[in-house]
């Protein structure tokens, strides 16, 4: 892998898209496919820039490039714009809407500024309005010469099968322990051996997972739900704990760092658990997930939250009658 790449891990991912590239027949359409933390954000923009960089030239920058359009979430509303505009953080919309589809379909119309090739990055793809997704397909069914699209999917099966399948597919893997490592002392150096290494086993090989578990401190956060999720919480006193942790009037980061936790700790109870559980823990991951969609955007009381996250872990709980 080489040092100049803003990514780590996703060898395999990176040697595909290189030899794609290469090819003759390059396939217009891409979906990038993976949980959500593996660097597929990273990727896709270096992708791009590599798609739409000259033979003589070095990879131009992503957020730069005249031929490199990403459609993403827009603020929620003109002083989150503002806040956007300062480099602070700020809220968005919950979904690409079609008007961003639309504006990027009239861009079509021109050829590419400064080559032969034009990237368009959807992130995430699977958060597009019903409409937006229509609109999309026709610009799939008939994309303009030198136009490829670069469509991100934290869940793939929410994509109408039409989307699907007219883009190739390139998988995402999870990290291994030496590269989730690498990722955390190349962003956040301050974090001792102790605590990136709970961050690893937190994050089961999403270097998202791991950088936020370092970034929020949420070490005693994901004891808590390890222990709701091995014993329930009958009395709901491990969810008390779970609130005063979280404490009064968290960043909205940590809100969200918090929910990605619980979904990641979901997904990795699942394999070893009974039949019973998984249905358990599947519905209780479905829930999270739609949490996690909707709390970028709406104002939920912080309090409130932290004490559904846990209920929900509590619900996977095993009955101790049935453990016997």
């Amino acid at each position: 892998m080489s040092a100049d790449l803003p990514f780590i891990g996703q060898r395999a991912a990176w040697q595909e898209w290189l030899a794609a590239l290469a090819s003759e027949r390059m396939h217009h359409a891409w979906l990038f496919s993976g949980g959500k933390g593996l660097g597929k954000a990273a990727f896709a923009r270096t992708a791009a820039a590599e798609l739409v960089r000259t033979p003589c030239d070095a990879r131009p920058d992503p957020e730069k490039h005249p031929d490199i359009h990403v459609l993403e979430h827009l603020p929620a509303n003109d002083d989150e714009a503002k806040k956007k505009a300062e480099g602070k953080p700020y809220q968005t919309k919950r979904n690409i809407s079609v008007d961003q589809v639309r504006e990027m379909i009239r861009r079509l119309a021109t050829k590419p500024t400064m080559g032969d090739r034009r990237a368009i990055i959807i992130d995430p793809a699977d958060d597009m309005e019903k409409s937006a997704v229509n609109a999309l397909l026709k610009a799939l069914e008939e994309p303009p010469a030198g136009t490829y699209f670069l469509l991100l999917a934290h869940q793939p099966g929410r994509l109408l099968p039409t989307i699907r399948s007219r883009c190739r597919v390139l998988r995402f893997a999870a990290l291994d322990e030496h590269e989730l490592d690498e990722a955390i002392r190349r962003d956040l150096p301050h974090a001792d051996g102790e605590t990136r290494r709970a961050a690893i086993a937190a994050s089961h090989g999403a270097p998202g997972v791991a950088l936020s578990f370092v970034e929020h401190d949420l070490g005693q956060i994901h004891d808590l739900m390890m222990r709701i999720l091995d014993q329930g919480d009958a009395e709901y006193h491990l969810r008390g704990r779970l609130a005063e942790e979280m404490g009064t009037r968290p960043a909205r980061e940590r809100q969200l760092a918090t929910l990605e936790l619980a979904r990641t700790a979901l997904a990795n109870a699942l394999a070893a658990a009974s039949p019973a559980r998984q249905k358990r823990l599947i519905e209780a991951h479905g829930t999270l997930t739609r949490l996690s969609t909707q709390a970028p955007t709406y104002n939920f009381e912080a309090g409130l939250l932290i004490m559904e996250i846990g209920g929900l872990l509590a619900s996977t709980a095993m009955p101790r009658e049935a453990v016997r």
